[in-house]
């Protein structure tokens, strides 16, 4: 049975069975090249219309893995600017339609990965996914999301995978099932909801998780849709209380459209706040803002996990691959 429904990775609702996936993702990191074969005289695409580091090179490298070919191209810098409007009239800056486009690179490769950013201008626009969604309905082709206007599907599974590996390592959590923190943290711009709703969504639906809780300032909700299952608060350090993994990220206003309300540096995770949890382990998807969002003194600690999190992006990028070859 495979793991991936309908010919497309980008949300939880598109996996069937969230464990067996994440215990794939482990296979992998025991034996890279297991499968080495799969891929051989195919090509993946990795399209960008944002810049990417950890997203990017994964994949690369999982796709090699895999014995895959893989090309990538960033669009917002090398290529025609889209045009993705139904019915659009092109006598603006777009040079070449999407209907034309995507047709094309589905020629061209056998999995696309598509990897696109919100705006934060207009949100109806934004949650619509209208790029990524457009690309699925003319390219013929198995699309992976490298991270979408609203949620960032192989990060979420990286986090899962990871929170996986330390519990078979640490038993933690009442039943083994440990209590989970999503909190906001501080930070200089204002930045998407994708990495933290999509942490919500795949925790919400994933059946390995205790409590749940998400932390965050007044005015700083996230979509329900996404966080709907959650216990959510204002108050951070009642949400620290005896957590075992407590993953920082911020994120600007749902409501009133990507905006920041405040920074106040007080929501900054310190060691400090840490002496509440249980030994928790610290995660963030990086880049992280040293001293802004996490100080030093958390993530150059044994809290931190970041970097074993970050090095799971292979074997996540890996295990969906492996699906649709």
């Amino acid at each position: 049975m495979s793991l991936i429904k309908n010919k497309k990775f980008t949300s939880v609702e598109d996996v069937a069975d969230i464990n067996a996936l994440v215990q794939k993702a482990l296979q992998y990191k025991a034996n890279p090249f297991a499968d080495v074969a799969l891929g051989v005289n195919k090509r993946i695409g990795l399209l960008f219309l944002n810049p990417s580091l950890r997203t990017r090179l994964s994949t690369q490298i999982a796709a090699k893995n895999l014995g895959m070919e893989a090309i990538v191209f960033n669009v917002d810098k090398e290529g025609w600017k889209l045009e993705f409007e139904e019915g659009a009239i092109m006598s603006g800056n777009t040079s070449e339609h999407v209907k034309d486009a995507a047709p094309i690179l589905g020629s061209y490769f056998d999995i696309l990965c598509i990897r696109t950013f919100p705006s934060l201008v207009n949100r109806e626009d934004d949650y619509s996914e209208l790029y990524i969604s457009e690309f699925i309905k003319y390219c013929g082709r198995p699309v992976i999301s490298l991270e979408s206007s609203t949620l960032h599907p192989l990060q979420s599974l990286t986090d899962v995978i990871t929170i996986t590996e330390q519990l078979q390592n640490t038993p933690l959590g009442v039943g083994g099932k440990p209590k989970i923190v999503l909190t906001w943290a501080p930070h200089v711009k204002a930045l998407p909801q994708c990495v933290s709703n999509s942490f919500s969504q795949w925790i919400n639906a994933w059946d390995g998780k205790g409590e749940f809780v998400i932390a965050h300032p007044e005015h700083y909700e996230l979509a329900e849709q996404f966080t709907k299952g959650a216990t959510i608060t204002h108050n951070q350090d009642e949400a620290l209380k005896d957590a075992d993994f407590v993953y920082v990220k911020n994120w600007s206003t749902y409501n009133d459209y990507g905006k920041i309300y405040e920074n106040d540096p007080s929501w900054m995770l310190t060691l400090d706040k840490l002496k509440q949890t249980n030994n928790a382990k610290v995660m963030h998807c990086l880049p992280v803002r040293r001293n802004v969002e996490l100080s030093d003194e958390v993530l150059d600690s044994a809290h931190s996990i970041v970097t074993q999190e970050a090095g799971n992006r292979v074997w996540a990028a890996q295990a969906v691959i492996s699906e649709f070859l």
